[in-house]
């Protein structure tokens, strides 16, 4: 399908790829991984990447040859026909309800250390969060990605100055020699952090929209990968040697717990906005991608399938957002507990990841292919160490091959 502006380039990409990885996480991740596994966690970061880039080549040679903004339903369709891409694209979808408004309470989070809001007042800020994701939306591509820019550049900025103010030298970071590494506390804290790298299936959306995606794409995702992992190894070593975590910390407190040490009181409101703003970015990527998915796989000639002048999903963004408030609004009401909400996301986005690792062993050839098997077996571990909770993936992804029509066709 063609259609969306193509006004994105390298350094776009770039922005969009690590601010979603980093979102949330880049406050709370690294501080649990050092509860985990102590200094072995810095060995943690490496090994994590080094595993997490056979699925990123998958992606990025995927999006170099088959640039959609349908991303991994593209692919499946491609590989393994219309039906399961249909599946496939409704499975994406089906994280608005479990995964949006979880994200969005954390934001508006943010305002609550900043200002002691509560209650009604957070819903407000989680509604204005929406409406701000709506105006860059319907600005196009390019807009939110200039935006997200903005948000990279003052997360390694924080983190820089934390290291800089904290007289942190290598000398003093507290690698453990290979030999001293525990196996059990290492693969525990893996765990934990591999949740840092789930985004690549929402950046894929957004490969349509490159000026050069068989250029462009692949090297802003292993760019932004890199990024946002150097980010997060630099995080824990502040953690570790701030000792800046604990069982009676909450995780998320400990960059603005460091900030407060650092820089003093005043400067909360530093760390909170920054803190507001890369979980702004996580959720403008992915809502982008859900309203290019909807638009991609819309029938030809209804409203969800128009663009606007500037060649923008808006009725399908609309369509998506309008979910979103609702989904938000109902786990409000009903005081829903979004911690167990956020890891039946998680099994949803490890089977997308799977289901796009065998769409690369259909689609790809030579090392690429092996890559994909590689991949494909990752996640299928990621999905036993998930356990029971993977059973929700499961049944929706059952659910939605028995429900679904016979008589879609591809667009």
């Amino acid at each position: 399908m063609s259609g969306l502006k193509q006004e994105l380039g390298l350094a776009q990409g770039v922005g969009l790829l690590s601010t979603s990885l980093l979102g949330t996480g880049v406050f709370a991740v690294p501080a649990l991984a050092a509860l985990v596994a102590g200094n072995d966690s810095l060995w943690a970061w490496p090994i994590l990447i080094a595993l997490v880039f056979p699925i990123a080549i998958v992606f990025a040679a995927l999006g170099r040859h088959y640039p959609s903004a349908g991303g991994v339903a593209h692919f499946v369709s491609l590989a393994f026909g219309p039906r399961l891409a249909k599946v496939t694209g409704w499975l994406f979808l089906s994280a608005i309800p479990v995964g949006l408004p979880a994200a969005l309470h954390i934001a508006a989070g943010f305002s609550q250390a900043l200002f002691g809001w509560h209650g009604s007042q957070l819903l407000l800020v989680e509604l204005a969060t929406l409406g701000a994701i709506w105006y860059l939306g319907s600005r196009g591509a390019r807009t939110s990605a200039n935006l997200q820019i903005l948000v990279a550049v003052l997360i390694v900025a924080l983190v820089a100055a934390l290291w800089w103010a904290g007289n942190i030298t290598p000398a003093e970071i507290p690698f453990p020699p290979p030999g001293e590494v525990s196996a059990a506390p290492l693969f525990a804290a893996l765990a934990v952090m591999f949740w840092c790298f789930i985004g690549l299936e929402a950046f894929a959306h957004m490969a349509a929209e490159f000026k050069q995606p068989e250029r462009d794409f692949p090297r802003a995702l292993l760019i932004g990968l890199l990024l946002a992992g150097l980010v997060y190894w630099a995080c824990t070593v502040l953690v570790l040697h701030f000792h800046a975590f604990g069982t009676e910390k909450a995780a998320s407190s400990s960059l603005p717990e460091m900030v407060v040490t650092l820089f003093g009181v005043k400067a909360l409101w530093a760390a909170s906005v920054i803190g507001y703003l890369a979980c702004f970015a996580s959720l403008n990527i992915y809502i982008q991608s859900f309203g290019r998915l909807v638009w991609s796989q819309a029938r030809p000639g209804s409203r969800l399938a128009t663009l606007s002048a500037r060649q923008v999903p808006t009725a399908a963004l609309n369509a998506v957002l309008g979910c979103c408030v609702i989904c938000t609004l109902a786990i409000s009401l009903l005081n829903i507990n979004l911690d167990v909400l956020i890891v039946y996301a998680n099994g949803i986005f490890v089977v997308l990841y799977l289901l796009c690792m065998l769409a690369g062993c259909r689609l790809l050839r030579g090392r690429y292919r092996l890559l994909a098997v590689v991949g494909s077996l990752l996640c299928l571990l990621l999905l036993a160490t998930i356990g029971c909770k993977s059973l929700y993936a499961a049944a929706v992804v059952l659910a939605l091959w028995v429900l679904l029509p016979r008589d879609r066709a591809a667009k």
